[in-house]
């Protein structure tokens, strides 16, 4: 088994320590080379961490020389920058999301790679959430039918501090959390005819941003509802994914701490006017190791003993949408705190 030398560029991402400790659990697969970072202010912040232990600090320009795959959790509007310096370079990437910079400029990393058959794997976790995955086994088989509806929400309570952070994004916190929600909807139901979006700004702790958020994407029989808010208390425990069609229906709610899922299809609910399903406990490894499956998925890709079921051209598409939806891609500050 060929060890993969691998490499981190950015430590400000939120995800980017639980990534270096993802992979630093399989020595096997790889060899850590060190880590990039080029803002001091997050040496400083979190430079210190236990993930980043014994571990060189290298150049940007190291990493992509001495790697054969990157990780690349740098601040978000970062990230396609420095995706566009590793594809260019020949090099795979774990790339964090969601992707930043225009549509063309992440169109032209996507196209890079997939001329030079490099992989590209995003970082949306709820790909890999075991819940989501038997909803998707569902609709595979046809056990709920034609989709005719979904309804995505994935809300928090945030603090005033996180909250100013988000005011860097176009889109306030439909940018950030709603990216996972519109990457299902579009994996479930492919390109929407038309999207409507309302974003509402509260006011909240005296912070302007778009932190009260919806949209709905229409398609030819199907409607799908995406809410995202920052002001919702115990949103984390509302998160929700309900996909219902004209054979059944799958609610998992919360989607994690705990993963819980209820299953019902015309066979178990056979009376209208009542509550019929199968209810659903998964495991679930959010606290420690949320990301080990992801990182052993990317070694897996990288050397051909796996196929990457997102396509570059659906993690194009995300983007798109998600563009769309928050009236495109702006970032006004590059705060870090």
């Amino acid at each position: 088994m060929k060890k993969l030398k691998i490499g981190q560029i950015g430590i400000g991402h939120n995800h980017g320590e639980a990534k270096m400790k993802a992979v630093r659990k399989f020595p096997e697969l790889f060899c850590v080379i060190g880590y990039a970072e080029e803002n001091e202010r997050w040496i400083e912040k979190r430079g210190d961490l236990k993930g980043y232990e014994g571990l060189p600090r290298l150049s940007v320009e190291q990493i992509i020389e001495q790697s054969d795959a990157v990780l690349i959790e740098s601040d978000v509007w970062d990230l396609t920058k420095y995706a566009r310096m590793c594809v260019d370079a020949g090099k795979h990437v774990h790339l964090d999301k969601p992707a930043s910079g225009t549509l063309e400029e992440y169109k032209a990393v996507l196209d890079t790679a997939k001329a030079k058959r490099l992989v590209v794997q995003l970082a949306y976790m709820y790909r890999y959430n075991p819940a989501v995955l038997q909803c998707l086994a569902h609709i595979k088989n046809g056990d709920l039918g034609e989709i005719y509806s979904i309804n995505a929400e994935m809300s928090t309570f945030h603090s005033a501090e996180y909250k100013r952070w988000l005011t860097n994004f176009g889109g306030g916190i439909m940018y950030i959390l709603g990216s996972h929600l519109v990457d299902l909807v579009v994996y479930m139901l492919g390109e929407p005819q038309r999207i409507t979006s309302f974003l509402k700004h509260t006011g909240l702790d005296g912070i302007d941003l778009a932190d009260n958020n919806l949209a709905v994407l229409e398609y030819d029989k199907a409607l799908a509802r995406i809410f995202v808010s920052s002001v919702e208390v115990n949103g984390f425990g509302r998160r929700q994914l309900v996909v219902s069609g004209s054979k059944g229906t799958v609610n998992i709610c919360p989607l994690e701490r705990p993963i819980s899922m209820t299953y019902s299809d015309t066979s178990i609910a056979d009376k209208t006017y009542e509550d019929r399903k199968k209810s659903y406990l998964f495991e679930d490894h959010t606290a420690d190791g949320r990301y080990d499956t992801m990182m052993q998925d990317f070694y897996a890709y990288i050397q051909g003993t796996k196929k990457n079921p997102f396509t570059y051209e659906h993690d194009y598409l995300v983007q798109k949408v998600l563009n769309e939806i928050v009236g495109g891609v702006r970032f006004h500050g590059k705060a870090i705190d």
